[in-house]
């Protein structure tokens, strides 16, 4: 069955449609153009990467199944830049769209800045409230709400125990702009505080410079959380750890895919599903106001032996017996 825009905000614009045509006179065919007109889809995503990618085509295939095929997405993407999110930001409020999806915290930023009226659903966004999206993971308390990605990170690092036991420091390589990416380094530094393990930091404002920043970390193993502008650049990182022989440890399932050796990681496909469930309770007349800022708790050990080959590491047999997936 298809269905078309039912949510609170679009109710209320039909309610306003149908208040003009008693004025006016009937009109049956244009509240029937009205009612039938297929869910118009604003998606907003701050760069290219194979994570991001993944949870934009969860987010669509959900709303495919489940009643909403004829669906339009209008698709744009601010290739690293914030200006260029406000903008496509404000074009999406100015065509009225019945719903937007904003995927990662700067293009989330740039959508509740620009966009009061309209249901903003997010997702890849680490940790929301931090970065002043919602009131609460609870209660959101605006027009937004979504899934979060935070990741297992003390988990994440405590593969080094098993790849590399003797390091004694671990590099990390991070957007000093990204809420999302402050997170993530706060949390390995605790983790890394309990390893006994001395976490060195390197920070960049856009891809251009993950390589530099990379070279520059003198460790024994190197650690990518789920930072757009250096997992956008990730191949560099690949090339230091292979140069320099020394593991890398990444924060996403499409890392260990793109070269990383190993993840506990979540399914951003997956994610991405969620999100597009909870945007289907929105458009049927949910209040994102009220609707809990949801997680993924499934995590996946991935591992890549052929990238830990290049980079001079043996993974144990026991930890490749309790992968979930080896990438070939």
């Amino acid at each position: 069955m298809k269905r078309t825009a039912k949510s609170i905000f679009g109710a209320g614009l039909l309610t306003a449609a149908l208040a003009l045509t008693a004025c006016g006179g009937s009109d049956d065919a244009g509240q029937k153009s009205a009612e039938d007109k297929p869910v118009q889809i604003g998606i907003t995503q701050i760069v290219e990467h194979d994570a991001l990618n993944a949870a934009r085509e969860g987010f669509k295939k959900a709303l495919k199944e489940n009643g909403y095929e004829d669906a339009v997405f209008d698709e744009q993407n601010a290739q690293g830049d914030q200006a260029t999110a406000t903008t496509i930001a404000s074009k999406f409020a100015s065509d009225k769209k019945d719903l937007i999806l904003a995927i990662a915290t700067p293009t989330a930023q740039a959508a509740a800045q620009s966009i009061q009226d309209i249901p903003i659903l997010i997702t890849a966004v680490t940790e929301p409230e931090e970065a002043g999206l919602v009131d609460s993971w609870e209660e959101p308390g605006a027009n937004l709400t979504g899934t979060s990605d935070l990741n297992p990170v003390e988990k994440q690092l405590g593969l080094i125990t098993e790849l590399a036991p003797d390091a004694k420091s671990i590099g990390v390589v991070y957007s000093s702009g990204e809420v999302n990416s402050e997170v993530q380094v706060e949390l390995a530094r605790q983790a890394a505080k309990k390893m006994g393990l001395e976490l060195k930091e390197a920070t960049v404002t856009n891809s251009s410079e993950v390589q530099q920043a990379a070279n520059s970390l003198d460790v024994d193993v190197m650690y990518v959380p789920t930072d757009n502008v250096v997992v956008s650049a990730l191949k560099s990182v690949v090339q230091v750890a292979e140069s320099k022989k020394m593991p890398l440890i990444v924060a996403d399932t499409g890392s260990v895919e793109g070269g990383g050796i190993a993840t506990y990681g979540i399914d951003y496909e997956k994610l991405g599903y969620q999100t597009g469930m909870m945007a289907i309770k929105v458009l049927e007349g949910e209040d994102p106001a009220t609707m809990p800022i949801e997680t993924l708790e499934e995590v996946q050990l991935i591992l890549n032996p052929a990238a830990a080959k290049r980079m001079g590491v043996t993974i144990p047999d026991e930890l490749l017996e309790k992968a979930d997936q080896v990438i070939k």
